[in-house]
């Protein structure tokens, strides 16, 4: 085990360019830790947030963001017996991950499915879990209904287009751009819209022969999350996943209550902390899915740990498609 070793800091919380390469010395674990060889890892819109102090976890200066990595475990804690070092994992934390060595709990480990390589393992959790958690927990979906996917083309969004399409559900999803909606429509959408088309709202209902879709999935706010809601269902579900617009929504409650529908919270990382049952019932779900390679990640964006702010800047200016993953020079 190297003692010292690269990782991309925030310096102050100004974005993307407050990031600097700086050595890092290793630190003994702890109870219940591992030590990981990052070998890539998975860029998340909280992850830009993070860096501008405006996510709701909100650490300060210096930290090292990044939210999910896989790599190879180098080190466990005398108490470990879940992995051992050698071991092909990805895992998951409230930060740290963009480095060449993470530490992270136990619980927070996995195994890397062969049908995954390292830079999809590194960004499967979050978006699959998100997703999951959104349609499958929170959002009831049920093969056969339909479901309209905001910001189809990111990383939560595409994989919410993968996990509805394994449900059995009919997709509506919105793209900003014809690259983005190919990328959507290759993700498996059965049909794709222009999130600036005026007509947006009828569209909707004309894809659902006039009664609008069952569940919306909501990851991007703003002036978009109206204009959904006037897409949806007698009795539907709104799923609040995320403001990657920056601007936060204010429901009108005479529409929810004329309409019957119902505005739900989506806390993917939160519930299972709060909840033990659910956390061992998602954690089955989504090893399940992953063994499968559901939800494979589209990554169209790689960077080299040097260029982490240059890959944070893809996401500030929305230009991302899919999933943006750092790759250490270790990796393979």
């Amino acid at each position: 085990m190297n003692s010292r070793y690269n990782a991309a800091v925030c310096t102050e919380l100004t974005g993307p360019s407050s990031i600097r390469i700086i050595e890092q010395d290793a630190v003994p674990l702890q109870t219940g830790e591992v030590r990981i060889k990052v070998h890539a890892a998975g860029l998340n819109f909280p992850d830009l947030l993070m860096t501008q102090g405006k996510y709701q976890f909100r650490p300060d200066p210096p930290f090292i963001p990044g939210l999910e990595a896989s790599g190879e475990v180098i080190e466990v804690a005398a108490d470990v017996d879940s992995v051992k070092p050698g071991d092909r994992v990805m895992a998951g934390g409230k930060g740290g991950a963009l480095a060449e060595q993470w530490i992270v709990n136990a619980a927070a480990v996995s195994p890397l499915p062969p049908a995954l390589s390292f830079s999809e393992g590194a960004c499967w959790q979050t978006g699959a879990s998100t997703a999951w958690h959104a349609l499958v927990e929170r959002g009831h979906l049920q093969a056969g209904e339909s479901v309209f996917i905001l910001g189809a083309s990111g990383g939560v969004g595409m994989a919410a287009v993968k996990m509805a399409k394994h449900i059995g559900a009919m997709v509506i999803g919105t793209g900003s751009s014809e690259a983005k909606r190919e990328a959507i429509r290759e993700a498996g959408a059965d049909h794709l819209l222009d999130p600036a088309d005026e007509s947006l709202a009828t569209k909707v209902k004309a894809l659902t022969d006039g009664k609008g879709v069952d569940v919306v999935y909501d990851p991007v706010g703003g002036d978009l999350a109206l204009t959904a809601t006037r897409a949806i269902a007698w009795n539907g579900r709104y799923l609040i996943v995320g403001f990657a617009s920056g601007e936060i929504p204010s429901f009108p409650a005479n529409h929810a209550l004329i309409k019957t529908y119902s505005l739900i919270g989506v806390r993917a990382g939160e519930s299972p902390r709060r909840d033990p049952e659910l956390a061992v019932r998602q954690a089955a779900a989504l090893s399940d899915l992953a063994a499968h390679g559901a939800m494979r990640p589209h990554i169209f964006h790689r960077f080299p740990l040097t260029d982490t702010a240059k890959a944070l800047a893809v996401l500030e200016k929305r230009e991302a498609i899919g999933r943006i993953v750092v790759e250490m020079a270790t990796s393979s």
